[in-house]
């Protein structure tokens, strides 16, 4: 989850394993979690943002480290401040 805002929605970023190239993607090993996990190498990618009712996610699969967090969100925003 990248952001709970008021309300019953959450922000959410998508999170792949495949190995398909993105500029945007952000490296996610398991170092990167500070609890739980993923059971391989993924990539965050902050171009595919989506909202969806919190009542519809199922579990949490581990929460990452405040700088992976900050990295991403650093990525965001580079990506919405393009020219």
């Amino acid at each position: 989850m990248l952001a709970a805002p008021l309300g019953d929605d959450v922000i959410l970023c998508q999170i792949t394993s495949q190995a398909k190239f993105d500029i945007y993607a952000v490296p996610l090993e398991q170092a990167d979690f500070t609890s739980g996990g993923l059971n391989q190498s993924s990539r965050i990618r902050p171009n595919r943002l989506f909202t969806a009712d919190e009542r519809i996610v199922a579990y949490r699969a581990g929460r990452v480290s405040t700088a992976k967090a900050r990295e991403v969100v650093d990525r965001l925003i580079a990506i919405l401040t393009q020219p």
